[in-house]
């Protein structure tokens, strides 16, 4: 393993010692690059570019391989995101079944457009080419789980229903976000509704 270079090693000592636990967890060759690139996502929320380099140098691969498993996965981002992430599925079978509408209730109610994340830092809106959830269109993803048969109303609920528990964990009322939580049915760790416990996952090859 080569040495890194001592700028990166003084301004990032953090990040280093969280990706050499990672490696440590998963080992270091090329077939554990995929889990340490999910879990530092889930970590740090992005993948960025000291991160692809130190993530090569420890698995003994170039920064090139790094970065084009990150630009392959659109769930692996290399910006900050939002405390939700939202893909919205735009193939022909979600868009043949209303994804459009979906679209538009998405945008109109967190104010920004795909691509963009919330000024409040609640949610990134992203689009997704594909999910592998074309017999449950429209679908989209919250969080990488899987959301199956969406309708407009029900994105609003949703947007609703996380941006108030968001609040409520930001004003340290973690209370009432949980109770404002269980009354709208029980929730997964990510926050998205249980409808979701039957529904297939996100493929790891979308």
């Amino acid at each position: 393993m080569t040495m890194l270079p001592t700028e990166v090693v003084q301004d990032n000592a953090d990040l280093i010692e969280a990706i050499d636990a990672l490696v440590a967890r998963y080992g270091n060759d090329r077939s554990a690059l995929i889990p340490i690139l999910q879990e530092l996502r889930q970590q740090r929320r992005q993948i960025s570019d000291v991160a692809m380099q130190v993530v090569a140098n420890r698995l003994g691969i170039t920064p090139v391989d790094v970065q084009g498993v990150v630009t392959f996965y659109h769930f692996l981002d290399t910006k900050p995101t939002g405390t939700h992430v939202i893909h919205l599925c735009r193939t022909i079978s979600c868009a043949m079944a209303g994804m459009e509408s979906i679209a538009t209730r998405l945008e109109n109610e967190l104010g920004i457009s795909f691509g963009e994340t919330t000024p409040d830092g609640f949610f990134t809106l992203e689009w997704a080419n594909c999910i592998g959830m074309c017999a449950t269109a429209p679908a989209m993803l919250l969080n990488r789980q899987a959301l199956p048969r969406v309708t407009p109303d029900e994105a609003s609920e949703l947007v609703a229903r996380l941006r108030a528990e968001c609040l409520a964990q930001r004003s340290g009322n973690g209370a009432n976000g949980a109770a404002h939580g269980s009354a709208h049915g029980p929730a997964d760790g990510n926050g998205a509704p249980d409808r979701t416990s039957g529904a297939s996952g996100p493929p790891t090859g979308a």
